[in-house]
C-alpha cells in the first residue's frame, strides 16, 4: 500500500513537473519566437521557385502580394494618351485696333491734297501690309512678355498668321484714294460690326470666315458699290485665324491623362504562371521583381525576420522574468499566453486574406484587441499592455498593403489605441456586461482614431471614410463575440478562475449557496462575514481578495451534510455533541472540509475554490474535543493513549496566501462571535492570538505568506471588525475590565 502511494505520488510529480520545468520554459519561449516568425513570414519573406528562362513551368505560381503589371499599366497609359483630343487655344489679336489703324491712315492720306494720286496708291501698297504685320508682331511680342502663352503656341500663332494672311487685290489700291471722308465714316462701323461678328466664332481657317464677308456686306446699309467693295476687302484683310493648335498643351493633357491612369495590378493570389506555361522574358522579369526566383533569392529577409521574432519573444521573456506574477514560474500560464497570441494573430491573418488595394480598410475589422482582453482578464493587466504593443506591431505588418515600407502605421496606431482602451476598460471586470462595454469603447476609439488620420490626409474621400468607420465599428462587436466565446474555454482548459467567473459564483442564487442559506442559515451568515473579513485582509497584502470572498462563501459547504452538529446552526436545540463520544464528534467535525470538496467537485467548481474549502483548517487541533477525550479517559481510568494527532484536521495545510487568509478570518470570526460584548482590546488580542497560534503550529509553512504580511492581515482584520461590531463594542472607558473569554 505504501509503495502504491509512493508510485502515485511520483507519477503525479512527473505529470505536473513540466509546469515548473526550466527546460520546458526555454522551449516555450522558443516556440513563441517561432510563432512570431511564422505569422510574419508570408508578409516579409517571399517564396522562391527554381525557374529557367525559356522553359515550361512545372507548377502554378500565385502572386504572394499585389504587384503592378508594368506592361499592362503602360499600355493603359498609351491608350489614355491616344484618346486625348488636340488642344487648341483661342487668341485675341485685337482686330478692332487694326481696323482703326487702317481707317485712320486712309483719312490722313486721302485728306492730303498735296499728295498725288499715284503716290497715294504707292503709299497704300506699302503701309497697309506694314500695319497688318506690325499689329501681328506687336501682339505676339506682348504675349511673349506676359508669358500668357508658351513658346510653341507663339510659333504656331506666327506661322498661322503668316500662312493665312490676306493680300488686297491690286485694283483695291487704286480705289482707296477715291474714298471720301464721308465714305470712310460710313464704312468704319460696318467693317467693325462684320469683323466682330465673324471673329466671335472660333476660326481655325480664315478663308472660311472671309467667304462670309460679302454676304454680310450686302445686308449692310452701305449704298455705294465702291464702299461695299472696299469694306469687303478691308474686312478680309483684318480677319485672321484666332484658334491655334497648342502642342505643349496637348502634350500636357496627354501627360495628365497618363498620370490619371490607375496602375494595373496583379492581385494577391492571382495566377502568375500556370503549369505548362512557357517562361517568357516578361514573366521572368515579373517573377524577378517579386523576388520569386530561387537563383536570385535574397536570404537576408529570413535573417532579419529571425532577429525580429527573437526580439519580440525576448520582450515577453524579460517582462515575465522581472514580474512577480505566477506566470514567472508556471509554464501552464505561459502556454495559455502563447495560445492567446496564436489565436489573436490567426484572426488577423484570416482578415488579411480578404484584404486588397481596393478594400485595404478591411484590416480595421480584425479583432486585434481580443488577445489584450483575454490576457487582462486571465493573466495580468501589465502583461496585457506589453502584449498590446506587440499585437499592434504585428498588425502594422500583417495589414500592410503598400509594400513600400515594412510597417503601415495606420493599422499599428489604431490597434495600439484599441488594445490599450480595451485593457483600461476591462481591468477589474466584475460582470460579463463589462466585455460588451469594452467592445463599444473599442469601436468608438477605433473610429475616432481613424477619423483623425483621415482628416489629416490630403486626399480625404467620404466613401473611404465611411467604409473605414463601418469596419472599425464591426471590429469592436466582433471582438466582443470572440472574447465571450473563448473565455469559458480558457477558464475550463487551464483552470483559470477569472474575476467574471468569481462574480458569477458569488450569486446567491447559485444552487450551493441557496442550499447553504436554507439548510444552514447560521453557517451562511458566518460564511458571508468571513468573506468580508478575508477580502479586506487579502487585498491589504496584494492577494486575490475576490477569490477569498467567494472561496469563503463555499468554504463550509460541507456542513450542510450534518448542519445540527455545528454550533452556529444550533438555535433552540440541544447540542448533540453533549451526548456522543468525543471521537465521534471529532470525526463529524473534521469531515466537513472533505465533504465540502466532494460537493464542490460534483458541481464542477474551480479548483481554487475547492482548495480553500479543503485547506482553510489546515492540520489544526480540535482543542475542545481533544481535552474532552483526555478528561473522559481520566475519569474512566482508561490506559488508552489520547494522541493529539488523532484530533487534528487531515489538511493539507494552506498552499496559498488566499487559503491562509480565509483560514485566519474563519477562526477570527468564530472567536469574536463567541464574545458577548467585545472590546477593542479583546478583538485585537483575539486576532493576534489566533495568528500566533497558527504560526507556532506551522500552519503557514507550506505557503509564501510572510510575517510582515501576517501583521498587515491582523491590522486589517481589526479595522474591519471595528466597522462590523462598532455599534456593539464596549469601549474601555465605559466598562470595567473583564477576563477574556476562552476559545474552545
Amino acid at each position: 500500500m505504501k509503495n502504491e502511494v509512493q508510485m502515485k505520488g511520483k507519477f503525479h510529480y512527473q505529470l505536473s513537473g513540466w509546469k515548473y520545468s526550466t527546460g520546458i520554459r526555454v522551449l516555450l519561449f522558443l516556440l513563441l519566437a517561432f510563432g512570431f516568425y511564422m505569422s510574419l513570414y508570408a508578409k516579409l519573406v517571399p517564396q522562391v521557385y527554381d525557374i529557367v528562362l525559356g522553359t515550361t513551368s512545372e507548377k502554378t505560381i500565385y502572386a504572394p502580394r499585389q504587384i503592378e503589371n508594368a506592361i499592362a499599366t503602360e499600355q493603359a497609359k498609351e491608350d489614355a494618351a491616344k484618346r486625348v483630343q488636340p488642344v487648341y487655344r483661342i487668341v485675341n489679336l485685337k482686330n478692332d485696333a487694326l481696323i482703326d489703324a487702317i481707317y485712320d491712315k486712309l483719312l490722313q492720306i486721302n485728306a492730303d491734297d498735296e499728295v498725288k494720286f499715284d503716290d497715294k496708291v504707292s503709299i497704300y501698297r506699302r503701309v497697309i501690309p506694314q500695319l497688318i504685320s506690325d499689329l501681328e508682331n506687336d501682339s505676339v511680342k506682348s504675349f511673349r512678355v506676359s508669358a500668357q502663352y508658351n513658346d510653341s503656341l507663339l510659333e504656331q500663332i506666327q506661322q498661322g498668321l503668316a500662312e493665312q494672311q490676306y493680300a488686297l487685290p491690286e485694283e483695291s489700291y487704286f480705289k482707296l484714294p477715291r474714298l471720301t471722308k464721308e465714305d470712310l465714316a460710313a464704312m468704319r462701323p460696318v467693317t467693325k460690326d462684320i469683323v466682330a461678328k465673324l471673329m466671335n466664332d472660333q476660326i481655325l481657317d480664315a478663308q472660311t470666315a472671309r467667304a462670309k464677308v460679302a454676304e454680310l456686306v450686302n445686308t449692310s446699309n452701305l449704298t455705294k458699290n465702291t464702299s461695299r467693295e472696299m469694306v469687303t476687302e478691308i474686312a478680309r484683310v483684318v480677319i485672321t485665324p484666332n484658334k491655334f493648335f497648342d502642342q505643349k498643351g496637348t502634350d500636357d493633357a496627354k501627360g495628365q491623362a497618363r498620370e490619371n491612369v490607375k496602375p494595373v495590378y496583379i492581385n494577391k493570389n492571382d495566377v502568375l504562371v500556370k503549369v505548362g506555361d512557357k517562361i517568357t522574358e516578361e514573366i521572368y522579369a515579373r517573377l524577378d521583381k517579386l523576388e520569386l526566383l530561387k537563383d536570385k533569392a535574397n536570404y537576408l529577409p529570413q535573417l532579419g525576420l529571425s532577429i525580429l521574432s527573437a526580439l519580440l519573444s525576448f520582450v515577453v521573456f524579460m517582462f515575465v522574468k522581472q514580474s512577480t506574477l505566477p506566470i514567472k514560474y508556471n509554464n501552464s500560464q505561459l502556454v495559455m499566453l502563447i495560445l492567446i497570441f496564436i489565436i489573436n494573430v490567426a484572426c488577423m491573418k484570416i482578415i488579411s486574406l480578404v484584404q486588397n488595394l481596393d478594400y485595404p480598410y478591411i484590416g480595421y475589422l480584425a479583432p486585434t484587441a481580443l488577445g489584450s482582453i483575454l490576457i487582462a482578464i486571465l493573466l495580468d493587466a501589465q502583461l496585457a499592455f506589453i502584449s498590446s504593443v506587440l499585437f499592434s506591431l504585428m498588425a502594422s505588418i500583417i495589414f500592410n498593403t503598400e509594400h513600400t515600407l515594412l510597417f503601415d502605421f495606420r493599422y499599428g496606431l489604431v490597434s495600439l489605441v484599441i488594445c490599450f482602451c480595451a485593457v483600461f476598460t476591462i481591468q477589474r471586470a466584475s460582470q460579463r456586461a463589462t466585455i460588451l462595454k469594452a467592445g463599444v469603447m473599442i469601436a468608438f476609439f477605433s473610429m475616432l482614431t481613424i477619423t483623425s488620420m483621415l482628416l489629416m490626409e490630403d486626399h480625404f474621400q467620404q466613401k473611404e471614410a465611411l467604409i473605414s468607420l463601418a469596419f472599425a465599428a464591426a471590429g469592436g462587436l466582433l471582438t466582443v463575440v470572440f472574447v465571450i466565446g473563448l473565455l469559458p474555454f480558457f477558464e475550463v482548459a487551464f483552470g483559470i478562475l477569472s474575476p467574471l467567473k468569481l462574480v458569477e459564483l458569488s450569486n446567491p442564487n447559485h444552487p450551493l449557496l441557496r442550499k447553504l442559506l436554507t439548510e444552514t442559515p447560521g453557517t451562511y451568515h458566518h460564511s458571508v462575514m468571513v468573506g468580508n473579513l478575508s477580502e479586506a485582509a487579502a487585498e491589504s497584502i496584494g492577494a486575490d481578495g475576490l477569490l477569498c470572498r467567494v472561496g469563503s462563501y463555499y468554504h463550509d459547504i460541507g456542513k450542510t451534510k450534518r448542519p445540527s452538529y455545528f454550533i452556529e446552526n444550533q438555535t433552540n436545540i440541544e447540542n448533540p455533541h453533549d451526548r456522543i463520544d468525543p471521537n465521534l464528534s471529532k470525526s463529524i467535525i473534521i469531515a466537513h472540509p472533505r465533504d465540502g470538496v466532494e460537493m464542490l467537485k460534483d458541481f464542477k467548481m474551480p479548483k481554487p475554490i475547492r482548495d480553500i474549502a479543503e485547506q482553510h483548517h489546515g492540520t489544526t487541533l480540535l482543542h475542545y474535543f481533544y481535552h474532552k477525550a483526555k478528561k473522559q479517559a481520566e475519569e474512566e481510568g482508561s490506559d488508552k493513549e489520547i494522541r493529539e494527532e488523532d484530533f487534528r484536521y487531515p489538511g493539507p495545510k494552506a498552499q496559498s496566501k488566499e487559503a491562509a487568509v480565509v483560514g485566519i478570518a474563519d477562526s477570527v470570526e468564530a472567536a469574536v462571535r463567541s464574545l458577548r460584548n467585545p472590546t477593542l482590546e479583546q478583538i485585537d488580542s483575539m486576532v493576534h492570538k489566533i495568528i500566533k497560534s497558527r504560526l507556532d503550529d506551522g500552519q503557514f509553512n507550506e505557503c509564501d505568506i510572510t510575517l510582515k504580511e501576517l501583521d498587515k492581515v491582523a491590522k486589517t482584520l481589526n479595522e474591519t471588525l471595528l466597522g462590523i461590531f462598532h455599534s456593539r463594542i464596549e469601549y474601555p472607558s465605559e466598562l470595567s475590565p473583564k477576563k477574556p473569554a476562552t476559545q474552545s
